[in-house]
């Protein structure tokens, strides 16, 4: 069927992009670019918890998803990292993500989390190098009786 083609090369370009938007999110608060801390062009102070912490696992763990290094790891700190933004920085105000900001939070938690399990696709470098890793099998030499 068409559909099932398509699994893998969707699951690592969904891996891709939302490791870059992860990727994008860290940039703009540790380095004050592409808008800076919400549009302030303002970078976070260096060490600032949780802020700049959030921001560092939000850079690193961004990269390592959208090339697919340690992918299902890093997917696991990354959507940590947005469940602890969601519980304590968010649900305080209001329970619903609707009504206390913490929308992006939310699917970028769910998303990562369904990274981990599903794994990082067929486009991704810890494939490329498990398959090179490989031991590669010689052909067996068929002789008659």
């Amino acid at each position: 069927m068409m559909l099932n083609r398509l699994t893998e090369p969707v699951l690592s370009l969904f891996r891709a992009v939302v490791g870059l938007l992860f990727l994008l999110h860290g940039t703009t608060s540790l380095f004050g670019v592409l808008g800076g801390v919400r549009g302030s062009g303002q970078a976070i102070e260096f060490g600032v918890w949780p802020g700049w912490w959030a921001a560092l696992i939000q850079f690193v763990g961004g990269l390592l998803v959208l090339v697919g290094l340690g992918t299902r790891t890093a997917a696991v700190v990354c959507s940590g990292s947005m469940a602890y933004a969601y519980f304590v920085v968010h649900q305080p105000s209001a329970l619903l993500p609707m009504d206390n900001g913490g929308e992006l939070a939310t699917l970028f938690c769910w998303s990562f989390l369904l990274i981990a399990v599903l794994g990082p696709g067929r486009w991704a470098l810890d494939t490329v190098w498990r398959l090179r890793g490989r031991p590669t099998r010689e052909p067996e030499l068929v002789t008659a009786p």
